[in-house]
């Protein structure tokens, strides 16, 4: 388990961390899944870059309707109490080799391997690949690494995340207006396609130091597909999650099944397919991060 850090006293800490503590404590004695160094070679870490807390919009994901029609999802203000730590580029495919050589990581799809393997993104891998390969990292460096959520890659991304929002009026009761939205976009879309994976760095920078967001690889998330079913005054009747198909964002956001690996191939379940998937990751810096790690591992969701 991570040390605590400079500041932190024991008696500062409320009655859950306590706990959190004096369990990480039995679990590292009973499991060893907690501290020690981790087996076989220990990899440097990857560059990331700090996104510091701060308010920002958020167009949450999924499939919204009201009275049976399509609708945009609602729009909120999130705060982000706390830093997020993610990779700067997305994983390349040496880097992806290299968890397939481990034995680790299943190989990504034929087709998919680039001219340039130390500078261009792993693609052809599913969300499934991309679970297996944070696992790895997470072994080899000491650290915990996971995919992002969705939320996450558009506090990161800022000004480059989409707002995959049609701008009919939610009022409308003409369902032309918003199959002509709907068109319009995905016309639209299909229009901007590129298809071959570039080098890192081709798509630049945004305002924190990301790099490569909503270029030509669309990025996995943790965050499951939904469809919301919302009453006349807006509130939510029903809301059903899919979490066998994750979003996938980029220039727009995608729901694919965790298996697909090639989004040309008839994986995206909703709306125009990715040009490619790769990924990148962020880094749990809580001190209790290996603690809730080794619960997951064990299938205990937290």
């Amino acid at each position: 388990m991570a040390a605590l850090t400079s500041g932190t006293s024991w008696t500062s800490l409320t009655l859950p961390a306590l706990l959190l503590a004096a369990l990480a404590g039995a679990l590292a004695v009973k499991t060893d899944l907690v501290g020690g160094a981790p087996a076989g070679h220990v990899l440097d870490e990857p560059l990331t870059v700090e996104i510091a807390p701060r308010s920002f919009t958020y167009r949450e994901s999924g499939e919204f309707y009201r009275a049976g029609y399509a609708v945009d999802g609602s729009q909120k203000t999130v705060t982000a109490s706390r830093a997020l730590t993610i990779m700067k580029y997305q994983v390349t495919a040496a880097d992806y080799g290299r968890c397939v050589a481990d034995g680790a990581c299943a190989a990504a799809e034929p087709g998919f391997a680039p001219k340039d393997a130390v500078d261009t993104p792993a693609t052809g891998v599913s969300y499934d690949d991309a679970a297996a390969y944070a696992a790895w990292l997470s072994a080899r460096t000491g650290e915990i690494w996971t995919l992002p959520s969705d939320r996450d890659l558009a506090f990161a991304a800022g000004e480059r995340f989409p707002d995959d929002a049609l701008g009919v009026d939610i009022d409308s009761t003409n369902p032309a207006d918003r199959w002509l939205a709907d068109y319009r976009r995905e016309t639209a879309r299909k229009a901007s396609r590129d298809p071959v994976p570039q080098p890192l760095g081709r798509f630049g920078e945004n305002e924190y130091g990301l790099a490569d967001f909503a270029g030509n690889v669309w990025e996995w998330t943790t965050t499951c597909n939904r469809r919301v079913n919302l009453d006349k005054a807006g509130e939510v009747l029903n809301d059903t999650s899919s979490c066998g198909i994750y979003v996938a964002s980029g220039k727009h956001r995608a729901a694919m099944s965790s298996f697909v690996r090639n989004p040309k191939g008839g994986g995206c379940a909703v709306g125009v397919p990715p040009d490619n998937v790769g990924f990148r990751l962020v880094k749990d810096t809580r001190w209790y991060a290996p603690l809730l790690a080794a619960f997951r591992a064990r299938g205990i969701p937290l």
